[in-house]
């Protein structure tokens, strides 16, 4: 078969078992601040964060941000990037249908579309066997739930695997207005200006200091088409907080926004030493930081995970930097760990005493696990359930 049918057919056998995992969770769901209990599937995954873009497709963005008695900012559709939301908008104008019907089909093509960009990155590394292969740890992992409901997942992905797959490609000045939707997906911009600053540098350094003089050469033409990318990315990361303060006049509007869901101030790296400190005391807290450290450290010099590229090499190295720096790890975190899907070539790539069919189960029972314990809700305090 053409590999477009190869890839899409591993898709659609990864949504099938995504869809069973979701109509089983829901079942077993009781009432919830979304609806009653044992809701349908399509009102199961509107749940969460799901509101807040369907809220910003009916009334768009406010003009001004709320606040409680002590001028706190609360939670606003600001901390939720455009693209995705106006997407389906055009769409609803374009079609007459509604947001219960355009988002999750906006989801499912955008991440059906992500699965052969996703082939066509890993095919420039690997042979089609293995290239298909990591495209089913992809679609089968763990929190691959998220590609069909009315989340931005689903089209980040998408524009994520084709900047890589531009950039790998040397197709520089093609991926800078991907690298410019990139930013208007989710915040993903920082670190993708981040890695192309990365490769940037590095072909800089072989220019100057390369001793094959072809090899030199090849990466003196790469610096200027790299740093224009670099500049584009750098806008396009900033372009969301930009806008935020022009429509509602207060600077820190996106800061403060994505702010009022931690709760306290940002202060880069710390919530990775207070988050295990709190649960396991400080000096065993900092032995976590330190293993989680080593641990990356140590898998980044693996070489499997050096045979994905040096393109997807550089997005992870930068994506696990800005999240070190700026994410605070909670329950959400494994759904924040899908853009490093690079890694899905390492774990596919075959090698003995790890067979991809024992892998792929275990992926399923991670994505059950994951549906029935934080995307399905159970009332555990005053706070509600830990958020997916």
């Amino acid at each position: 078969m053409p590999w477009v049918v190869q890839v899409l057919a591993v898709f659609a056998v990864g949504r099938l078992v995504s869809t069973a995992i979701f109509l089983l969770a829901a079942a077993r769901q009781g009432p919830s601040p979304w609806a009653g209990p044992a809701p349908g599937y399509g009102t199961f995954i509107n749940f969460w964060d799901s509101g807040w873009y369907e809220r910003i497709f009916r009334e768009g963005y406010p003009t001004g941000l709320p606040q409680d008695a002590l001028g706190a900012v609360t939670h606003n559709q600001w901390a939720f990037y455009p693209l995705y939301p106006g997407l389906v908008r055009g769409l609803a104008a374009a079609t007459g249908l509604e947001w219960g019907v355009l988002a999750p089909v906006v989801s499912v093509a955008s991440a059906a579309a992500a699965s052969l960009v996703i082939y066509r990155l890993f095919r420039l590394r690997a042979e089609h066997r293995t290239a298909l292969a990591g495209v089913a740890v992809v679609s089968l992992a763990p929190v691959a739930a998220i590609l069909q409901v009315p989340y931005a997942e689903s089209l980040h992905l998408l524009l994520l695997a084709s900047a890589l797959y531009l950039v790998a490609s040397g197709r520089y000045v093609a991926a800078m207005p991907v690298a410019v939707l990139l930013g208007l997906a989710r915040p993903a911009g920082v670190p993708f200006a981040i890695a192309v600053g990365l490769l940037f540098l590095q072909a800089l350094w072989i220019a100057r200091r390369g001793s094959d003089p072809e090899v030199r050469d090849e990466a003196a033409a790469r610096t200027l088409p790299l740093f224009l990318l670099g500049v584009v990315s750098s806008a396009a990361a900033v372009a969301w907080p930009l806008i935020a303060w022009v429509v509602t006049g207060r600077p820190t509007a996106y800061v403060d926004t994505e702010t009022a869901w931690r709760g306290e101030a940002l202060v880069p790296f710390l919530p990775w030493f207070e988050a295990p400190a709190a649960v396991v005391g400080p000096a065993a807290g900092a032995l976590v930081v330190v293993g989680l450290v080593v641990g990356v450290v140590g898998l980044s010099l693996a070489p499997s995970v050096r045979s994905i590229g040096r393109v997807p090499g550089a997005w992870c190295a930068a994506y696990l930097l800005y999240l070190a720096a700026f994410w605070d790890p909670q329950s959400s975190t494994w759904r924040i760990l899908l853009p490093l899907f690079p890694l899905a070539l390492a774990v596919a790539t075959p090698r003995r005493g790890r067979p991809l069919w024992v892998l792929l189960p275990v992926c399923v029972v991670l994505q059950f696990l994951w549906v029935d314990w934080l995307w399905a809700w159970t009332p555990t305090g005053a706070d509600g359930d830990y958020p997916p």
